[in-house]
């Protein structure tokens, strides 16, 4: 079974930054491709930005390219998101998913695993 925990979530300003950490185990996260979501209140879970297995291929949401970065540090299995210029929009639930076919997907429903989500506020 792979386990995911986020952390890092929290309130944030207009303009400024977070980073967010998925923590992984029970598994090879080295075999993973993950991706970070989100779900605003009263909306559907969208995707935000995902990573293959590696690391050599990234892809962003067009509402977060430029200001979000995915990555990853394999050795401690653990991914991570860095949010920057936030806007208020951006206040939602994250969660960190792995797909363990490795395919840096957007689709939500190709993810195997996913943590509990935190909590992102960006004060209005």
């Amino acid at each position: 079974q792979v386990q995911l925990v986020e952390f890092g979530g929290g309130l944030g300003q207009t303009g400024g930054s977070l980073r967010l950490s998925c923590a992984a185990s029970g598994g090879t996260f080295s075999s993973y491709a993950l991706g970070w979501f989100r779900q605003a209140p009263g909306k559907e879970r969208e995707f935000v930005a995902t990573i293959s297995r590696n690391g050599l291929f990234t892809y962003y949401a067009n509402s977060v390219k430029g200001r979000f970065t995915i990555s990853r540090d394999n050795a401690k299995s653990t991914g991570y998101l860095q949010m920057n210029s936030l806007k208020p929009e951006d206040t939602a639930v994250y969660s960190c998913a792995t797909d363990t076919r490795g395919a840096p997907v957007t689709d939500p429903n190709e993810y195997d695993f996913w943590g509990q989500g935190t909590q992102v506020t960006v004060s209005s």
